[in-house]
């Protein structure tokens, strides 16, 4: 990575490699981010007052899915009641 290439520009370059080896690394990377960025935006949410049914439809999934996914991860950092 040059000084001018941020992380998400290196990652893109990665992706389109067509070594395998550097596009599933890339793969693997991409999947993390996309799980610590609805970490983040769901914790956002919910300190903001979302519902779990609200912050599922701005997911496009099922209430069910994301209060199972975030919920007891919140209640375990203090941040859910």
């Amino acid at each position: 990575m040059n000084a001018d290439e941020t992380p998400a520009t290196a990652l893109a370059a990665q992706v389109t490699n067509k070594d395998p080896a550097v596009g599933l690394r890339a793969v693997f990377e991409l999947r993390r981010l996309l799980e610590e960025l609805e970490r983040l935006h769901v914790d956002n949410a919910r300190d903001e007052g979302w519902s779990w049914q609200n912050i599922a439809t701005a997911l496009r999934v099922s209430r069910q899915t994301v209060h199972e996914k975030h919920a007891g991860r919140r209640k375990v950092t203090g941040k859910e009641n």
